[in-house]
């Protein structure tokens, strides 16, 4: 645990191809919209944003021309409309803009968009970004292989995506989870080997504690912890297979001293099984959805080739599957990755029939 694994700096942001562009718009992600990501862009200033406790966000509240702000307003509540509800004009006269956000953290660079309903002041956020394929791919695979839905939208190079709540996970590691009860831990720990094995099996690089939220759920009388990905931009794109399972991230050491103190081996194994099992049956479900998908990224360029090179071997050495060898691009070694869980879980099941 003492390594430091590094990402690659500056990942490429790669196009939306036409074969994906035709995906999205079968299954109902791609939409006109009415504002880009570039002109969001034309603000004329910023100040910077503090959290409760004036700690810098890293995020800043943006301005425009009072000229374009309103145009600006008007469109933001459309795409709200479109992203929430059925895109309709009527739900407009009852929306505030409230607040437009930058951050020029990590590679997305968002706009957060602060939306509130003026009868009531409850409010939510969504984000604009760049429409990047790694992301859109990473967002698709979540949908059907996560216990997760998950809203997205998409017009040409604008990627419009929904909030995920949660509490992020750096915060609760060091300000929540201290104070946890031990069965509350010991429930954390089995999620944490749940989710670090869901991302590897679907090559979700990069799941560091900030890249990731706690959602607690009251249920009679005790609190369920669930752990939910909310960036997706390193989708099957490092050669390093350590990158794709969370438990190699010095942010999540804590999290695994927890397996280690709560969870015995047999039970992670367990626990392991468990996971791969549901991710087999949502494949199952899914098949002509994800087969789709699957097509795109096969004939898209999405990694850089001595990431595939590298992560080809890695994964061979892992399972001695010979398809992993053959492998030509990122989308044929998700595509035996998923194949490689499925078959073992059908494999399973075949015998136990027998």
């Amino acid at each position: 645990m003492s390594e430091d694994l590094k990402i690659s700096k500056r990942k490429p942001t790669y196009p939306i191809s036409e074969k994906l562009d035709g995906y999205l718009s079968k299954y109902r992600r791609n939409i006109d919209l009415p504002i880009f990501y570039s002109d969001l862009l034309r603000f004329q200033g910023s100040i910077v944003v503090y959290d409760k406790d004036d700690v810098d966000t890293l995020w800043v509240r943006v301005y425009y021309n009072d000229y374009e702000r309103e145009e600006i307003d008007s469109s933001l509540k459309q795409v709200y409309s479109s992203l929430i509800s059925d895109g309709g004009t009527w739900i407009l006269k009852y929306l505030s803009v409230d607040a437009i956000d930058f951050c020029t953290f990590g590679n997305s660079k968002p706009f957060r968009i602060k939306v509130r309903n003026v009868l009531n002041d409850n409010f939510t956020h969504f984000y604009v970004k760049t429409a990047d394929a790694s992301r859109v791919y990473g967002l698709e695979l979540e949908q059907m292989l996560s216990p997760y839905q998950i809203n997205f939208l998409v017009c040409k190079d604008t990627l419009i995506e929904e909030h995920i709540a949660g509490i992020p996970g750096d915060e609760f590691i060091k300000n929540m989870l201290p104070d946890c009860s031990p069965s509350e831990k010991s429930q954390i720990a089995k999620e944490f080997v749940k989710f670090n094995e869901r991302c590897l099996i679907r090559l979700l690089g990069d799941m560091r504690s900030y890249n990731y939220v706690i959602v607690p759920t009251h249920d009679f009388d005790h609190v369920v912890f669930k752990i939910r990905a909310i960036d997706f931009d390193q989708q099957s794109f490092e050669g390093n297979l350590k990158i794709y399972r969370p438990q190699f991230f010095k942010e999540n050491n804590k999290m695994v001293e927890l397996v280690r103190e709560k969870i015995q081996p047999e039970s992670i194994d367990q626990y392991k099984i468990e996971e791969r099992s549901i991710v087999a049956k949502r494949m199952i479900s899914y098949h002509t959805r994800l087969n789709a998908l699957l097509d795109c990224m096969e004939a898209d360029e999405i990694s850089l080739p001595k990431h595939i090179e590298r992560l080809k071997d890695e994964i061979y050495n892992h399972t001695l599957d010979l398809n992993f060898r053959k492998s030509k691009n990122m989308g044929e070694v998700l595509k035996y990755a998923l194949d490689f869980v499925k078959r073992n879980y059908e494999d399973v099941n075949l015998k136990r029939l027998l």
